[in-house]
């Protein structure tokens, strides 16, 4: 399918190139380093998302060259216009926001690069695969394939940021040894420093953002024998540290590192409903449990979005635990919420409540 690809790309001249809603490091390294790859072949490339880049991702190597999708006639026309459409990191309609319907009915050919399961039947080509680590990794295949000599500083970022993103930093199950070997031909030819790029992602912070973190570590609850722990951020959290989900990146983490957590959770509240991110360590699978709620992903890192509320959400996930994990059921020794993390989950809204009738 790289061929057919690579057919399409020297036969054609303008390409749009999109990803998913609220763009994370493989989404937005894939499709920038794409984007960087077309233009030195003389493309003309159009960089579109649903969504700004988090701020944690803007300082990527062409992320201000992404328009957000406004919906106006000079966007729409461009879409139109494109002889190719890719779609990076995401194989659902749904999943591409405000830019859903454009996308799908451009009379451009729909080019899918993605490593998620389960496809939709849509795309006219394909570069797929769940074995591999991240979309940047097909994404270097489709490079390579070309020639590797067009690896440069900007497109080593965006690609080692995608992957590196995608393997937690190199420590999850889908850290394989051609990873390794793909890294080591960034860092060569890119000639970049891994450090800094590590340092941007995941070591730079606001004052706001820790404000943010010292509230959401007070929520930190273990159920299940401690084997599954999860926090919550909800709207007054926000509002009280000046900050946004965006300040939550990484969040999660912190109740991954407790020695007993096989799986950690974090429930962010939005406007209309409760986001749920899904981590775990080694082969403990959390893909089937963000599915029973809407939501998917790979085996340790997987989300969901519930349009209910922050309370009716942590109890349904929280007990649906054993369905889709080798846990004990619940009981009323060892209950998914125990009677005073109820209290305390109940007393977080009760505030909540109360600042917004203030």
């Amino acid at each position: 399918m790289i061929d057919s690809i690579r057919r399409l790309i020297h036969d054609h001249q303008r390409f749009l190139l999109t990803t998913h809603i609220r763009p994370d490091g493989d989404a937005l390294g894939s499709q920038l380093a794409l984007g960087h790859f077309l233009t030195r072949l003389g493309k003309d490339v159009t960089l579109i998302n649903s969504d700004p880049a988090p701020y944690n991702l803007g300082w990527l190597p062409g992320a201000d060259a992404v328009e957000v999708f406004d919906g106006g006639l000079a966007q729409r026309e461009r879409i139109h216009a494109a002889d190719a459409v890719f779609i990076l990191d995401v194989n659902a309609e749904e999943r591409l926001g405000r830019l859903a319907s454009a996308v799908r009915n451009a009379p451009g050919t729909k080019v899918l690069i993605d490593h998620h399961p389960d496809p939709e039947p849509w795309f006219d080509l394909h570069h797929a695969r769940t074995n591999v680590s991240s979309t940047g990794e097909l994404v270097y295949e489709l490079i390579a394939a070309e020639d590797p000599g067009l690896i440069d500083a900007d497109l080593a970022t965006t690609l080692y940021t995608a992957i590196m993103t995608d393997t937690g930093s190199f420590r999850y199950s889908n850290t394989t040894p051609q990873v390794h070997r793909i890294v080591a031909t960034l860092l060569e030819r890119g000639g970049i420093e891994p450090a800094p790029i590590h340092t941007a992602l995941f070591d730079t912070r606001t004052m706001e953002s820790l404000r943010l973190l010292g509230k959401a570590l007070e929520t930190v609850t273990l159920v299940y024998d401690g084997a599954v722990g999860y926090m919550v951020v909800t709207q007054r959290m926000y509002r009280d540290t000046g900050t946004t989900s965006e300040d939550t990146e990484g969040f999660v983490g912190y109740v991954l590192s407790i020695e007993s957590v096989r799986v950690a959770l974090i429930f962010l509240e939005t406007e209309s409903g409760t986001k749920i991110s899904f981590r775990s360590k080694g082969d403990t699978a959390v893909n089937g449990w963000a599915r029973a709620f809407g939501g998917g992903g790979h085996p340790n890192a997987a989300g969901a979005y519930v349009r209910a509320d922050l309370d009716q959400v942590v109890r349904d996930v929280i007990a649906a635990a054993p369905r889709y994990l080798d846990l004990a059921p619940a009981s009323e020794a060892n209950g998914a919420l125990s009677p005073e993390d109820a209290a305390y989950l109940s007393s977080l809204l009760d505030l909540k409540t109360e600042s917004d009738s203030r």
